[in-house]
């Protein structure tokens, strides 16, 4: 059955594309007598040198997924959207049909900024990002490539925040970055970790004053204190904790040395009847199409993904890594029964 529909989607992407090109194509001049007694040139097999993934790859792939995307969530068809996506994107686009009855938003997309790395031929996991807005919000896309190429991160650029500035070569090709790499302050296999540590601990934690203060960082360490003590008072213990799981890492070099780093995190956060004072843990409107209750008994646990885009400075620098875009929303809730 998943082959099934794989293949249905590939065929409806193939579709959608050649429509396009059939509508917006010029027509093609005749060959001439020289032309049709000329033997056809032999296309050569690429070289070691030459690029895994051009340009072109990319935005024909990018082309591909928004129209097809588009049509499914036009029809509610939620089998086939989890066809074009994968990883924590796989998660939040289940739940974006899920939350709303089968009718998740539908998007309009500008010119799409292709940022592809030079990735060598053999590369076991070839992946380019695209900067694009997505109904009028500057949107940071990852596409990842399995059988084909899937969305496997998609972060919307906080308000203020500029583009990043991503280095490339002579031919254009954006360079990736290795895990271990040292070069920037945070290397991109401790960026959700160490993000992680500050979210639950804020100030106080070991990675303190290497991300920026703010709403998905120490505020909402701030924001747990808060909400554990105003849990004890009520008769509940509460803990919310953040991990980064095993969830892709994307990072880029930017201009200046830093790096552009993407990556998700799960939050689990739960809530648990510690006293006689209260026998049923009260269930946020927002979990509600999770959980079909107002009250689960004894606890409730929740699960969000979040997806972060964040600029980490050169090594040496003292100024502290800044996130600049991310997307999340709840996925799972789990409860006693009531």
């Amino acid at each position: 059955m998943r082959s099934y529909g794989r293949r249905k989607v590939l065929a409806l992407a193939a579709g959608l594309l050649a429509a396009a090109v059939g509508c917006s194509a010029a027509p093609q001049p005749q060959p001439s007598q020289v032309a049709a007694t000329t033997a056809k040139p032999v296309t050569p097999t690429p070289s070691a040198e030459t690029p895994l993934i051009t340009p072109a790859d990319a935005a024909k792939a990018f082309a591909t997924f928004t129209a097809t995307d588009d049509l499914l969530r036009a029809g509610g068809d939620l089998r086939l959207a989890m066809q074009l996506t994968r990883d924590a994107e796989a998660q939040l686009t289940s739940a974006a049909f899920l939350s709303s009855g089968n009718r998740p938003p539908r998007y309009t997309w500008g010119a799409p900024t292709l940022i592809v790395p030079r990735f060598k031929q053999g590369e076991a996991a070839p992946w380019f990002t695209v900067l694009a807005t997505r109904n009028g919000h500057p949107t940071l896309l990852t596409f990842a490539k399995d059988d084909d190429w899937r969305l496997s991160a998609a972060t919307q650029l906080l308000p203020g925040q500029d583009p990043p500035d991503i280095q490339r070569d002579a031919e254009g090709y954006a360079t990736v970055l290795a895990p271990d790499d040292k070069s920037i302050t945070i290397s991109p296999q401790f960026m959700g970790p160490l993000h992680a540590t500050v979210a639950e601990a804020g100030e106080t934690g070991v990675a303190a004053g290497l991300l920026e203060r703010g709403p998905y960082t120490t505020d909402v360490a701030e924001q747990i204190t808060t909400d554990r003590e105003r849990a004890k008072i009520g008769g509940f213990s509460y803990d919310s904790i953040f991990s980064a799981g095993d969830y892709p890492v994307y990072a880029l070099r930017m201009v200046g040395g830093g790096a552009l780093i993407q990556y998700a995190m799960t939050r689990t956060t739960t809530t648990t009847v510690e006293t006689d004072k209260a026998d049923f843990v009260p269930v946020p409107e927002s979990a509600r199409w999770l959980y079909h209750n107002d009250r689960a008994r004894r606890f409730l646990k929740t699960t969000e993904i979040n997806q972060y885009a964040t600029v980490v400075p050169p090594s040496g620098t003292p100024t502290p890594a800044a996130i600049i875009a991310h997307t999340g929303a709840l996925t799972k809730a789990v409860g006693g029964d009531p």
